[in-house]
């Protein structure tokens, strides 16, 4: 692993910029084309590998941003993609092949467990999926063919921590890759890859663009791994936009500067909902009284913009409470300056059985926070005043 003098503040606004004095322009420019001119066959043959030639292979403007991305992750290299979950299922594809195994956590989003439970049967690899924090779990499930640990930290929605220490030691010991969706944790709060973690991914849709206009995804990691990806991405040919990556590029010079609000106001939003009458559990890591408040405190920076609840009620409270908020705007994402209301059920996991999801600790009841950087009183007051949708509890009358 490559080291860096730069804090991540600095790595986020200046990323692999050559800080040398000279006469260009500032912000990154837009190679808004699909092609690229030689002047002979000899130098289009030199131009192939690079990101000068064509633009599903590589363009001027996603360097950048994918530059930036490994930097602040501490790795070797970094590859954009079209979205998340583009991301994802092409580092699977391009890292397994056929009669492999993957162990994966229970607790992760939706569109991964459907695409690891019903997509890749279809190419050969199968999945079993071992509770989040049972690590003695994680290795029983490991077979002679099993080629991928697949993590998430935080998890969604129940913000769950890995210990990634812990998993990184079975994954040598067993000769695995290992691979996070880092999403929730965003480089700022944690560097997976300073434990042993091979592949990071994130959805740069959230708070690596972090204004809720952009879809894309990055994978980070080793050199030959990516080099692997990037291979199959070129022909899969889900590359990111270069007008996206410019996008990418200007949200990743804030990102610092908003998570640290993000996690200042996610700890006191979920700190009120803690002492709240009709709440009946919060998600969030950083809290004193949550159970994995030591292992998140040991391994990241901050607690994340990320804060679920579970209020004393039916699912209709919730979904009372989250339709009664007016600072939080109800709709699916997460990240982005704005903050945002979801019911996990109807969205980031309405694709997984209702059994599936009780295993995970996703309820009915459950509502998901996406902490922007709105003021956090102001944020609470809504909060307040929403949760009066929930029902007075009955008090039944004897005699």
């Amino acid at each position: 692993m490559k080291r860096n003098t730069h804090r991540p503040e600095t790595k986020a606004v200046r990323g692999k910029s050559d800080l040398e004095k000279k006469n260009g322009p500032l912000a990154t420019p837009i190679y808004q084309t699909s092609t690229f001119e030689v002047t002979d066959n000899d130098e289009q043959l030199r131009a192939t590998p690079t990101d000068h030639f064509y633009t599903r292979y590589g363009n001027p403007t996603n360097t950048v941003a994918e530059l930036t991305v490994a930097e602040l992750e501490g790795v070797d290299a970094a590859l954009t993609f079209a979205s998340g979950m583009g991301a994802i299922t092409t580092t699977i594809m391009a890292l397994l092949k056929s009669g492999d195994h993957i162990v994966a956590q229970r607790d992760i989003y939706g569109g991964v467990t459907k695409f690891l439970s019903q997509w890749l049967p279809k190419l050969g690899i199968e999945t079993t999926f071992v509770d989040t924090t049972d690590y003695d779990q994680h290795a029983r499930a490991i077979r002679p063919n099993t080629k991928l640990l697949y993590l998430e930290s935080p998890t969604n929605p129940t913000l769950r921590i890995v210990d990634l220490k812990r998993v990184a030691a079975i994954a040598k010991q067993h000769n695995l890759l290992s691979m996070i969706d880092a999403t929730f944790g965003t480089p700022i709060n944690q560097h997976p890859a300073e434990y042993g973690i091979d592949v990071v991914m994130h959805s740069g849709t959230k708070y690596l663009g972090g204004h809720t206009d952009l879809i894309c995804g990055v994978v980070a990691g080793r050199a030959d791994l990516i080099e692997k990806v990037h291979s199959t991405r070129t022909t899969l040919g889900n590359c990111m936009d270069p007008h996206a990556s410019w996008m990418l590029v200007r949200g990743l010079k804030t990102l610092a500067l908003r998570v640290d609000r993000q996690n200042d106001s996610a700890l006191r939003v979920a700190e009120f909902l803690s002492q709240h009458a009709k709440v009946q559990r919060v998600h969030y890591p950083f809290l004193k009284n949550d159970p994995q408040y030591a292992i998140a405190r040991e391994q990241m920076r901050g607690g994340g913009g990320m804060v679920s609840f579970e209020v004393e009620g039916t699912g209709e409270d919730a979904r009372r409470v989250s339709e009664s908020m007016r600072l939080f705007t109800l709709a699916p994402s997460l990240g982005g300056v704005e903050s945002l209301v979801s019911i996990p059920v109807l969205t980031s996991h309405a694709m997984i059985e209702a059994d599936q999801r009780k295993k995970m600790g996703v309820t009915e009841q459950m509502v998901r926070l996406s902490v922007g950087i709105e003021n956090a009183d102001d944020l609470i007051a809504d909060l307040e005043r929403a949760l009066e949708a929930v029902a007075a509890p009955q008090h039944v009358r004897v005699g």
